[in-house]
């Protein structure tokens, strides 16, 4: 009979009351103002935590991004996994999805640039950024999973068709040209390059 794990320890605990002091701290502060106008010292205090111990846990401004995304970009993509469930037409459900990750990103445009720039240029051996990794291939094995209803789409075309839509949808909230453009704007640009993608 297998033993019930162990409570974690009072160390751990501290850890992780800790990290999610600076989680809080920097999601509230780049909501304010944007990750570019806050600095570490900032979320260091508003954590109630020294600078030394903020670098602990994250080695720069950019990773501390990266955590702060990923756990709203997790949220996001199980909202729109979900929605895609209950939606019967193969483009809409795939859309469902699209939308769910560009409204997280656009919350607060800056950082979802940046974030993305994280992703395609960050630190791979740091943690924050393998889990930003696995979010996209999650939501790339999401989107695959909607197109193989369609019975002529294989996994392996429904695979490279997803990283095909996770490449527009990235490029799409990362240009600069569509800085000001709305979520229903992105959203659209993103459903028409889709469309002729899809098998007809």
């Amino acid at each position: 009979m297998p033993s019930a794990p162990r409570p974690a320890g009072r160390r751990e605990r501290n850890k992780q009351q800790k990290l999610d002091r600076i989680t809080a701290a920097a999601r509230e502060l780049f909501a304010e103002r944007g990750v570019d106008e806050v600095t570490t010292q900032e979320i260091a205090d508003k954590a109630d935590i020294g600078a030394g111990t903020l670098f602990l846990y994250v080695k720069n401004k950019g990773e501390l991004l990266l955590l702060v995304q990923n756990a709203t970009y997790t949220e996001a993509l199980t909202r729109g996994i979900s929605t895609a469930e209950h939606t019967p037409d193969v483009l809409d459900a795939v859309m469902a999805i699209v939308r769910s990750i560009v409204e997280c990103n656009r919350k607060q445009i800056d950082n979802g640039r940046t974030y993305l720039r994280e992703i395609v240029f960050g630190d791979s051996e740091e943690p924050h950024h393998r889990d930003a990794i696995v979010l996209t291939l999650q939501t790339e094995a999401a989107i695959a999973d909607v197109l193989q209803r369609d019975q002529r789409c294989s996994p392996a075309d429904a695979a490279t068709l997803a990283h095909i839509v996770s490449a527009i949808m990235f490029v799409s909230m990362a240009a600069s040209i569509n800085l000001t453009d709305s979520i229903d704007g992105i959203v659209q640009q993103i459903r028409n390059q889709v469309r002729v993608l899809l098998p007809r």
